[in-house]
């Protein structure tokens, strides 16, 4: 008799969990049900139409939505309209178009905890102090690859000096035939040195999508530990001995107090005659004047994505039309695809940060010394 009744209480036993069973995953959804209604954090797209276009596609634009109540302000100063608006957002998108933001922004947007940066550059866009009150964040690993893939294509095509042959080719004359013909050419990329300052994402990339032609690369960078030498084939130098040996000499370096004006007109004197000047970084590391007359003299030649002071070039500038000059208007991270991945780092680091997650691309105020 004894075993039957142990069984019923048993049986009574489990009813009992299963009844707290149920109640507790009924108590669970409830949570879910809350936590799907709570409110979507509040973010401001600081971006007029057609540049926020440029970088947020259609699918990308409804994922924002999913994770924000947001809307996009293009004004390119703080205005009082602007102002307003800031006081109840939790998250802005900022673009090169965006206003500067000062110290005074956690002032002005005091529920503000995060800034996601469409770009690589923020030290020159927000006050210093942001940086320790909000997350700052950008997006520079899109931008490098393409920046470096203009770099690789300036570089041969300099090394082969196809402009001298393109003009040749204008020319009412075959005469550059018989001269090739019977002298042949001295250009070659292949099995080369190449000087390069400036060693960060970008150069490193430009070292990587160039291994196949076997160059030996002579980098300065006062930053770069010599460890990076084991898996790159890159001979650390300093800065003196790499203008005496820079025929083909790439600008890769961030712009800082130290690196701007770094090629001065004394340092640009110091290269070998017929040497290249590439600049994919940005135009203040160089001189652009003492450049320009090195240039017209036709003992330096020069290829530049980017110019400083002088962005957009004058139309008049004659370095747009010097020979031996390239000048491109700042394509090196222009394309629409590094556009739309930069989008999706700043969204990935925004979702990551609302959901108590840390960010993969934040920037300090330790970091900002050793930035552009």
């Amino acid at each position: 008799m004894l075993r039957p009744a142990l069984i019923l209480c048993s049986a009574k036993k489990e009813k009992l969990i299963d009844t707290k069973r149920n109640e507790s995953q009924t108590e669970v959804r409830r949570t879910d049900v809350r936590l799907c209604v709570m409110p979507r954090p509040q973010l401001i797209v600081c971006a007029g139409e057609d540049l926020f276009a440029s970088f947020f596609l259609p699918e990308q634009q409804r994922r924002l939505s999913r994770l924000f109540r947001w809307s996009r302000d293009g004004s390119r100063t703080l205005t009082p309209g602007l102002r307003r608006k800031l006081t109840t957002e939790d998250a802005l998108i900022t673009t090169w178009d965006s206003p500067h933001f000062s110290d005074d922004l956690a002032q002005l947007a005091p529920k503000l905890r995060i800034i996601a940066h469409c770009g690589g550059e923020v030290k020159s866009r927000f006050g210093s102090s942001l940086f320790d009150d909000l997350t700052i964040t950008a997006a520079p690993k899109p931008m490098a690859r393409a920046t470096a893939e203009l770099g690789a294509a300036l570089l041969v095509y300099s090394a082969r000096n196809l402009d001298f042959y393109r003009d040749q080719m204008r020319q009412r004359s075959n005469r550059i035939y018989d001269d090739l013909h019977l002298h042949g050419s001295t250009e070659s990329m292949v099995g080369r040195e190449v000087a390069m300052i400036g060693f960060g994402r970008i150069g490193r990339a430009l070292v990587d999508l160039l291994r196949g032609f076997d160059l030996q690369w002579l980098v300065y960078d006062p930053f770069v530990p010599r460890s990076l030498t084991r898996n790159y084939p890159v001979r650390l130098t300093n800065l003196d001995s790499l203008l005496r040996h820079a025929h083909l000499l790439v600008l890769t370096a961030a712009l800082t107090d130290k690196t701007r004006g770094l090629l001065s007109r004394d340092r640009l004197a110091r290269l070998p005659d017929g040497s290249v000047v590439i600049n994919i970084a940005r135009g203040g590391l160089i001189d652009l004047a003492a450049l320009t007359n090195e240039v017209r003299s036709g003992r330096l030649r020069c290829a530049l994505d980017v110019t400083d002071p002088l962005e957009p070039l004058p139309i008049g500038h004659s370095l747009r039309t010097l020979p031996g000059a390239i000048v491109t208007p700042h394509i090196a991270a222009s394309n629409r695809r590094v556009r739309h991945d930069i989008a999706d780092t700043v969204m990935n680091d925004l979702e990551r940060f609302f959901k108590g997650h840390g960010v993969e691309n934040r920037v300090t105020r330790a970091m900002l010394e050793r930035m552009t």
